[in-house]
């Protein structure tokens, strides 16, 4: 009998995304693979670049995520970059639906992983950026980099004067 892993273990993550929109709500769900799409993310191939959420029928379905075909795989191989049922519950799903139609909200991945031996997707309602937003995200994250590297020398700095006096 196969042993099953227990913890989380990363395939892909959207970067992008994060950049991109403000993430207001996060939701971790399950996904409808086939044998070989499982076996292809083993490997640690993914990518969550172009991907996005669509809520049809009721059901919420992952678009444009690029799963590349197994290289063992025969006849029954998966292609690449088909739609894929999500698994949540009604209400997540209801919810999801009346937020993503309003102006501007979009439900993007942000991350593929196994959980406990399940693959699993973390996709998040959001709304986009605009220009000058990234650029004062960007200008928040320099800041609190140059803010910690100036606390560290001086910390550096004094620890070398206590040094010298002992």
């Amino acid at each position: 009998m196969a042993k099953e892993t227990t913890g989380r273990k990363l395939v892909a993550q959207n970067k992008k995304a994060r950049h991109d929109y403000h993430i207001l709500d996060t939701y971790e769900c399950g996904m409808v693979l086939t044998g070989t799409e499982v076996k292809s993310l083993r490997q640690g191939r993914s990518s969550l670049a172009d991907g996005f959420v669509q809520i049809d029928g009721g059901e919420a379905w992952l678009h444009n995520v690029h799963i590349p075909e197994y290289t063992q795989g025969t006849w029954t191989n998966h292609s690449a970059r088909r739609k894929r049922k999500l698994l949540m519950h009604r209400a997540e799903i209801d919810k999801l639906s009346s937020k993503s139609q309003e102006t501007g909200h979009t439900i993007v991945p942000l991350a593929l992983y196994f959980k406990d031996g399940r693959a699993k997707v973390e996709i998040a309602l959001a709304k986009g950026k605009k220009e000058y937003d990234k650029r004062q995200t960007l200008r928040e994250k320099q800041d609190t980099r140059e803010s910690n590297r100036a606390i560290a020398a001086a910390r550096r700095r004094q620890r070398a004067s206590q040094a010298r006096r002992v």
